[in-house]
């Protein structure tokens, strides 16, 4: 792709790919940002964009791609030590708490690797499982299984391990 098709193709399209983007990001610099990078991506893959029969379309689908992957990236998460926790019953309450939370993150650290990392992609970072099934290579029905199982080894975990402390 030489810089006049570049210039007919892909920029022409920027005031479209931007008011894309702010609908989709909702912030014009973010916006901008978004649209500047994925025009360099395009210019820097050029050749194999060259190809394709609609890079206008290839363009559009990219920055939407790029918009929603900045939007999972920035999505807010309480990590479990930031959350606030409201009880009136003792001042050790927040103490034991924190150290509930320790022993929850020990416990899935010590799953095996694919149920650990289920666990965490939908319980801390919020994917839908149809995501853990496209990012795992699995069907949704194993990702569901598999965060169950996850689940209930941490729940049997977490109490037996109560139970033991209190003895």
């Amino acid at each position: 792709m030489d810089r006049e098709r570049f210039k007919t193709d892909i920029l022409s399209l920027r005031p479209a790919m931007l008011a894309v983007a702010v609908k989709m990001l909702g912030d014009v610099d973010d916006a901008n940002d978004a649209v500047q990078e994925i025009m360099l991506r395009i210019w820097e893959m050029r050749i194999r964009v060259m190809r394709m029969t609609n890079p206008g379309g290839y363009a559009m689908q990219s920055l939407k791609h790029f918009c929603i992957d900045r939007l999972r990236t920035e999505k807010q998460t309480v990590e479990p030590d930031e959350a606030v926790f409201v009880c009136d019953d003792t001042p050790y309450t927040g103490t034991e708490q924190r150290d509930a939370v320790a022993l929850v993150r020990q416990i899935v650290a010590s799953l095996p690797r694919l149920q650990r990392m289920i666990i965490e992609m939908r319980d801390i970072e919020g994917y839908e499982p149809e995501e853990i099934a496209s990012v795992t290579g699995m069907r949704v029905a194993t990702v569901t299984v598999n965060l169950s199982r996850a689940r209930k080894k941490v729940r049997d975990s977490f109490i037996r391990i109560n139970s033991y402390k209190k003895i």
